[in-house]
């Protein structure tokens, strides 16, 4: 007969489920503290509390970029954060963005749609949504861009860098002749220009007040110089300033001052309709390039931007590169200097014992002459361009 203490003794059934049965009541709240952490974290969690607004505040916190591009951001975003700003994340639907997007003036649609993107995009990563409401059909075409305006001959440019000082002149000219960025062009020093080799080095640009790396890992180039380049830095005064183009101070140029003070009366005093834009100098060595043949993938290397870039933006600007190319290759085929065979890559003769004694068929050779004839003389191109 069993005792009723050994029913319920230490070691009994009913004590191992009372033990258990303490121990889970232990565990429990453990338990429920971290399924409440997980459920922050998850999207069921924190989204379903943190506002757009709070969102976007932590993002640009943390966001590792230049003052000037938070600032852009911030400002992108605030057109967001105005409509948005109040609304959790779980509710962001993309309807609601959708709508959103065709109130923003075309201008800056493109843009504003991006920055909010860009955000959503880190959400997702983080886990707290599970999908982008800023992209799930929710288009977002890129702005068609502005009609690029070039100078139409090198006539107008000098015509304009006379009427500027012995400093801003030359460097107009320069700076059409190697199609660098404003920003870029501020920032050369006299160590940057390399004659022996006929190059300038981009390695940095100025803006908003402060010397920073080159827009992009292609930025930071050599560009070859041209003859036009090169006696463009020939008419600069004498100087040991180490900056290329420095102003009436000494220091470096200033975007905003230089185009109102300088650059707009200095067209407007020549005639020039409409006015250029101060990039139009670079709009104008891409498309000298292009109509002097040079390639897309040269062009592309010596602005240092993407090959797609260069075609989309300033590839119609050449609008007799089509006549041109025809009329190169009208002049080979007239002169017949261009065989369509290819020459078969020379080996080297094998040992006479290890010759295949088995007659072969004699392999016909023909040769390419890559002289070119019928060609004017112009002014040496960026790409061919030697020291």
């Amino acid at each position: 007969m069993v005792s009723r203490c050994g029913r319920t003794g230490i070691g009994s059934r009913g004590a191992g489920r009372r033990d258990r049965r303490s121990a889970d009541s232990q565990r429990g709240p453990r338990r429920g503290k971290l399924h409440k952490v997980f459920e922050q974290l998850g999207p069921s969690g924190r989204a379903a509390t943190i506002t757009l607004g709070e969102l976007v505040d932590e993002y640009l916190e943390m966001h590792q970029a230049e003052q000037v591009t938070i600032a852009k951001l911030r400002w992108l975003l605030g057109k967001a954060t105005a409509a948005f700003g109040d609304v959790r994340l779980a509710d962001l639907s993309p309807k609601e963005v959708y709508a959103w997007r065709l109130t923003i003036p075309e201008g800056h649609r493109f843009e504003a749609t991006q920055a909010l993107r860009q955000v959503l995009n880190r959400t997702v990563a983080w886990g707290l949504i599970d999908y982008n409401p800023a992209k799930r059909g929710v288009p977002n075409p890129v702005r068609r861009s502005k009609e690029k305006r070039p100078f139409e001959s090198w006539e107008q440019i000098e015509a304009v860098a006379d009427r500027l000082s012995p400093t801003y002149g030359p460097m107009v000219v320069f700076a059409a002749a190697t199609g660098l960025r404003p920003s870029e062009l501020f920032a050369l020093e006299q160590r940057d220009i390399d004659r022996g080799l006929g190059v300038v080095y981009v390695r940095r640009a100025y803006a908003n007040g402060r010397l920073k790396h080159t827009k992009t890992r292609l930025s930071t180039r050599a560009v070859p110089l041209q003859l036009i380049a090169l006696e463009a830095l020939d008419r600069l005064p004498d100087s040991e300033n180490p900056i290329l183009f420095a102003n009436s101070r000494g220091g470096r140029i200033d975007f905003r001052s230089f185009g109102r003070r300088h650059w707009k009366p200095a067209q407007t005093a020549v005639g020039i309709q409409p006015l250029r834009h101060l990039y139009g100098l670079r709009h104008t060595y891409a498309t000298f390039a292009l109509r002097a043949g040079v390639s897309v993938f040269a062009v592309s290397r010596f602005m240092g931007s993407s090959i797609a870039m260069i075609d989309d933006h300033y590839g119609h600007l050449a609008r007799d590169s089509r006549e041109h190319a025809v009329s190169l290759l009208d002049a080979l085929a007239i002169e017949r200097v261009v065989d369509a065979g290819w020459t078969p890559q020379q080996r080297a003769a094998r040992p006479f014992s290890n010759r295949d004694s088995s007659p072969r068929r004699k392999r016909s050779r023909r040769v390419v002459d890559v002289r070119w004839t019928s060609r004017p003389k112009t002014v040496a191109s960026p790409a061919n361009r030697r020291s």
